[in-house]
Parts: C-alpha cells; sequence; structure tokens
C-alpha cells in the first residue's frame, strides 16, 4: 500500500518514491518486484482509480496492509496483448442483483495467494445484441470458482504463483462491479500504465546489477595477462551498459513525474519506458552474461537466474511489438487528423469549416519549417540540446511526408510504424537524459561535487542514440522492406505479398 492514501493505511507516497523503492527489489529479485507490481501496481491500483467509495472502504484495508493480496486477471487463451479479445462472459442474473460469470483465465500472476481478483468479462449492452467489457471484483471463495493450477512451469521468476483458474456460473454481486459498466477495457489500459512504469524502475535496478557484476568481474578476471576490463570489447560492453541505464533510470524518474503531477494522458511515454527499458535490460543481461563466460551459465551464478527472469519483460503488459505500433500509431493520429482536415478542404473547397481545415493544415507546416528549441541550462550541453532540436525538427518533416504518402495504409505498415517508434523512444531517452544530466551539472556547480562517469556515459548515450535516430529516420525512405516481406511470405506459405507493405 506504499501509493494507497494514508486514510485506507498507506503510506501516501508519490509514484516517484514507489519508483525508486521498485529499483531496488529489482536490483535484487525480479520475482519479488512482478509479485510486487502485480498486487499494488495493477491490483491494488484498479481499486484506487475506480473503485466507489464503498469499495475502498471495504477492500483497501487489508490489501493495503499485505494481510490480504490482490491480482489482475485478463490473459485468456485467445486475450493477451489484444485485450479487447476476452470470451469471459458475465450474463445478469433475472433479478439483476449478481452476474453469472464463466470462462478461463491464464498466466495470471498471485492468482492462486489472491483474496480478490479484478476479473475482465464480457456483458451485455442493454437494448442491443452487443457486448462490452466489464470489471468485476471476484473472491475465490465464491462457488464455481476453480483454481486450475496454482503454479504454472515456467522459464523464469519462478518465485511468482503465476496461475490458471475457472469461472463456472460464479454469481458475482452487481456491487462488485469495478469501474463504469462496460468500460473494463478502460479500466484494464489505465491500470497497465501505471504498471508499465514500475515495470521501468525494476529493470532499471535490475540493470544496475548486471553492471555491478560485470565490472567485478572484469577487474578481477584475468585472461592472457590481463584483466577483462583492459581488452576493447569488454570496455565496450561496460560503456554500452553504463550509458543505457543511466537513459532508463532517467527516463523513469520523468514518467513517474508525469503521473505525480497529476497529467490525464501519458500512455504513450509509459509504452515507451516499457519497451526501452524491458529491451535494454536484456542487453545488459546478455552483456553481463558474455563478460563472465561460461562460469554465468551455471546454477550457482545470479546472471543464470536473471537472464532466465529478465526474458518474460519483452511481453508481460502487452508485448513490446504490440507496443511499439501503439506509439507510433497514437503518436500520429493528431497529425494524421489535422492531414485528413486539409485533403478533404482541398477536395471540397466549399467546406463550411474550411477555415478550420486550413489552420489546422498551417499548424502542421509550421511545425515541419520550425526547429524547436530544447532549453538547457549548462553551457556544455547546448550543442547536444542544438542537435535534439534539430533531430525533432526532422522527425516531423519526416512524419508528415510519411502521412502524405501512405496515408490509411500506414495503419498496417508495421515496419514504418517500428522505425517511427523508435525515433519517437530515442528522442524521448534523449531528452530525458538532457534534463537530468542538465540538472546534476548544476547542483555539481552549487556543492562542488561530481559524478563523472554518470555524466560521461550520459554524453555516450546521447552521441549514440542520436546515430541510431538518423539511421531510423534515412530507413523510412532506404529501405529492404519489399523483400524482407516477400521472403517471410515465401517462408510461411503465403501468397506473394512483395511491395504490400513496402515502398
Amino acid at each position: 500500500g506504499m501509493t494507497a492514501p494514508k486514510e485506507y493505511g498507506g503510506r501516501g507516497f508519490s509514484q516517484m518514491a514507489y519508483c525508486r523503492i521498485l529499483e531496488e527489489i529489482g536490483a535484487r529479485c525480479a520475482a519479488t518486484s512482478v509479485f510486487t507490481n502485480a498486487h499494488h501496481s495493477i491490483g491494488i491500483r484498479a481499486l484506487l482509480l475506480f473503485g466507489t467509495r464503498e469499495q475502498k472502504q471495504k477492500w483497501l484495508p487489508p490489501l493495503v496492509t499485505g494481510e490480504q493480496l490482490a491480482a489482475f486477471a485478463l490473459t485468456e487463451k485467445e486475450a493477451g496483448s489484444d485485450a479487447a479479445n476476452v470470451q469471459t462472459v458475465a450474463q445478469p442474473s433475472a433479478d439483476g442483483s449478481h452476474f453469472i460469470l464463466n470462462g478461463e483465465k491464464r498466466y495470471i500472476t498471485n492468482a492462486a495467494i489472491a483474496h480478490v481478483l479484478t476479473v475482465m468479462a464480457r456483458t451485455p449492452i442493454p437494448g442491443t445484441d452487443k457486448t462490452a467489457i466489464t470489471a468485476f471484483l471476484v473472491t475465490p471463495d465464491m462457488p464455481g470458482f476453480t483454481m486450475l493450477e496454482a503454479r504454472m512451469p515456467k522459464l523464469g521468476i519462478r518465485g511468482t504463483a503465476t496461475g490458471r483458474f475457472a469461472c463456472h456460473n460464479v454469481r458475482v454481486p452487481k456491487e462488485n462491479i469495478l469501474g463504469p459498466y462496460g468500460k473494463g477495457l478502460r479500466v484494464a489500459l489505465t491500470v497497465l500504465d501505471f504498471g508499465r512504469t514500475t515495470f521501468g524502475a525494476c529493470c532499471t535496478g535490475a540493470a544496475q546489477t548486471c553492471l555491478r557484476l560485470a565490472v567485478e568481474h572484469a577487474n578481477t578476471r584475468r585472461q592472457f595477462n590481463k584483466t577483462l576490463g583492459d581488452f576493447d570489447l569488454v570496455k565496450k560492453k561496460i560503456a554500452r551498459m553504463a550509458a543505457d541505464i543511466y537513459a532508463m533510470e532517467a527516463m523513469t524518474q520523468v514518467t513517474a513525474s508525469l503521473i505525480d503531477r497529476g497529467l490525464e494522458d501519458y500512455m504513450i511515454e509509459t509504452a515507451m519506458l516499457k519497451v526501452f527499458t524491458t529491451e535494454r535490460l536484456w542487453e545488459a543481461v546478455n552483456d553481463a552474461f558474455q563478460i563472465h563466460g561460461g562460469a554465468a551459465y551455471f546454477n550457482d551464478s545470479p546472471l543464470e537466474r536473471m537472464l532466465r527472469d529478465a526474458r518474460i519483460n519483452q511481453i508481460g503488459e502487452g508485448s513490446n511489438e504490440v507496443l511499439t505500433s501503439f506509439i507510433a500509431l497514437v503518436g500520429m493520429r493528431g497529425p494524421g487528423m489535422e492531414f485528413k482536415e486539409l485533403y478533404d478542404t482541398m477536395m471540397k473547397p466549399w467546406r463550411p469549416d474550411r477555415m478550420k481545415a486550413w489552420s489546422a493544415g498551417l499548424n502542421r507546416l509550421g511545425a515541419a519549417v520550425k526547429v524547436p528549441n530544447v532549453p538547457v541550462r549548462a553551457q556544455r550541453l547546448r550543442g547536444y540540446a542544438g542537435q535534439l532540436g534539430r533531430l525533432i525538427w526532422r522527425f516531423n518533416l519526416t512524419v508528415n511526408r510519411a502521412l502524405v504518402q501512405y496515408r490509411e495504409p500506414i495503419l498496417d505498415m508495421q515496419l514504418i510504424q517500428e522505425r517511427i517508434a523508435n525515433s519517437a523512444m530515442e528522442m524521448f531517452a534523449s531528452a530525458c537524459v538532457l534534463s537530468r544530466l542538465d540538472s546534476e551539472l548544476q547542483n555539481t556547480g552549487r556543492n562542488g561535487s561530481s559524478a563523472p562517469p554518470n555524466q560521461r556515459a550520459a554524453e555516450l548515450f546521447l552521441r549514440q542514440s542520436f546515430a541510431r535516430i538518423r539511421r531510423f529516420l534515412g530507413e523510412m525512405n532506404g529501405n529492404d522492406d519489399r523483400e524482407l516481406l516477400a521472403t517471410a511470405d515465401l517462408v510461411l506459405g503465403k501468397s506473394q505479398t512483395a511491395g504490400r507493405n513496402g515502398h
């Protein structure tokens, strides 16, 4: 109950403070961080955000103290990253006092040890033949609730109880509906935004442990009359880990601060944080593993467990591939609508709202022409800030060109989406790094302290990130997409579709 209000027995921590704690937990044990995340970040959080006052008073106190545990049950056989494809159904009883739940959930963290589960089920929309997803508070003592597997065998995070359960005619009181009726998908997606923020914190902590272990081994292990740390290829891995970890921590801090400031929309930032940190942790584990050599492969090495534990991060709470497309498409939604308005105006100049459409078009033109100013206080960072501003300008120009060139088909062009999303993630990471480094340099000037390794790592990240952005943007026009897709279709035994999503 760290972020729960004190009136329910919580500590009232900010999201920033909570992420700092999760970072420390993640540095020590991934299973414990996943357990905590499931209970608090997506379990309790659903009640905090969407519960009625009566629901909060009933459920929160024992959950906040840890006397009881929470779980969040969305995933099914046909509903993973496709959260809208839930097949569990909830039909209202004849007298309207209950809902009858039927269905099966799987891969649910804490399922076998939870006292209350937020279960997503498909409910009928009154007066229509349509359905919508609704969230329900379900307890395992309800008749018809059956735990099919308490601890599903899995590759990593073996300290967590990942379970599978079924509901057979489970009667849930209507008072247990969590959030608005038929708005369960909004409940799920909002709660997952919080979970992705703490995902970033946990991954950052784990990556720090990887770096610490790699440095210790590189400084003590000798081969060919040298320590491993004397070899350039080992140094390359150490430097890359340090640079990425600086960015991971900066991104987590900025994203947590968005939540603490009360912003209503931060779903793109949390998605970028989740994708970036999970992929960088995987690289950090792999690099640390390689530095340790064969010794890391055995069970007595912490890196053996860390490698197994880290793999799930790119899948859980939305696969990175789905989130990558999400980042690109949601980010382009505003500019896309403005271009549509402009296009429709050119096709139908007699439209009554033509001035509004022309204004939208001019706004897009202005964004494409003007190089944005990236403010920093430290003189030594102004060159980096200027480069980032020019890259943002080039990114805007490239996205505008892609929207004009591809129009609606871009919704299915995932290779184009990936480059746009990767560029956006790198720019977000660079902005966070600049902000953090700028603050640290100001503090260094005031108190005389310094942190040269961190600052050098930050500047290395900026240089490498800028190079990656240039590559992603350059590949928007010069790429092998047609050949790649045609080759994949042949291997998959599909009909030839060369050029379908290429250009």
